[in-house]
């Protein structure tokens, strides 16, 4: 396995979000997430996307982190947002997406983020026992779907304030 940085909008990257986006569409039934997002909210210093390849150069994992400061939407100062964590139905259970969350809790460190936080759903208890397992605890609301009744927003420390 190969896990590097591609552009949010790279074709394997598209492809991807295409996948997850419509399980979010079975799990929930609305069509998939509806967050703002933005290629150049991936783009270092803004962020980070990666993609696991196997040995044969086929995508099977992804996710990125993209720079939140304290805005309108409950997000703080320091924070990194992780989205898009995704791993192909046939390559699951192997810890690629526990190995795409440490390299981008790495990365947002490296870049001076001080909390990883992430919005996932009721509807994907194998994310939140990822999480949970990880260090991530339950925060406050925050982001797109903060006032939805299934949205779990959680939070981990990357490195204390400055």
């Amino acid at each position: 396995m190969n896990i590097r940085p591609v552009p949010y909008d790279h074709p394997d990257a598209v492809k991807l979000d295409a996948e997850v986006q419509a399980e979010y569409d079975i799990r929930y039934g609305d069509g998939g997430d509806a967050t703002p997002m933005d290629p150049a909210d991936f783009t270092p210093p803004n962020g980070t996307y990666l993609i696991v390849y196997d040995d044969d150069g086929v995508p099977v994992a992804s996710g990125g982190w993209r720079v939140q400061d304290a805005n309108g939407e409950g997000n703080r100062d320091g924070d990194a947002e992780l989205k898009r964590m995704y791993v192909i139905e046939s390559m699951r259970g192997r810890g690629l997406a526990r190995r795409v969350l440490a390299a981008l809790e790495a990365d947002a460190r490296a870049a001076g983020r001080v909390r990883m936080v992430l919005e996932t759903g009721t509807k994907q208890p194998e994310a939140i026992a990822l999480y949970t397992s990880s260090g991530y605890e339950p925060c406050e609301p925050f982001g797109y779907y903060r006032f939805h009744q299934e949205s779990r927003c959680y939070a981990k420390a990357l490195q204390s304030p400055t």
